[in-house]
């Protein structure tokens, strides 16, 4: 029998060097949700069903619009918040999301007509 407590050492040590994502996603209402998970498709299907998070559950649907691969859980939390923190200009210009925001532009004209 092995000692108390080695099997959940060892797997917190196999999963350290599995890496995270940090991602955005465009809501229904054209807002941008960033996260972060292990598995992105998967986490936006869980957004898309209603069990993601509380801010994605009346914005559905929610579509993939950016990914980011980092190497540990804690460099994607200090990437979230940093991200976070910017305004959704900062967010289009810095990670590169000008198709997103063309197509926001054509969504609001489409509706105004």
């Amino acid at each position: 029998m092995a000692a108390r407590g080695t099997s959940g050492a060892r797997e917190r040590k196999a999963k350290a060097g599995c890496p995270w994502f940090l991602y955005a996603a465009e809501c229904a209402d054209l807002t941008l949700y960033v996260g972060i998970a292990k598995d992105v498709e998967a986490r936006i299907a869980v957004h898309n069903s209603g069990r993601g998070a509380r801010y994605t559950r009346t914005r559905r649907p929610v579509r993939l619009v950016y990914t980011e691969r980092l190497p540990d859980v804690g460099s994607a939390l200090r990437r979230e918040r940093e991200i976070k923190r910017w305004s959704r200009p900062q967010k289009v210009a810095k990670l590169g999301l000008g198709c997103v925001e063309r197509l926001r532009a054509s969504r609001k004209l489409r509706a105004s007509a």
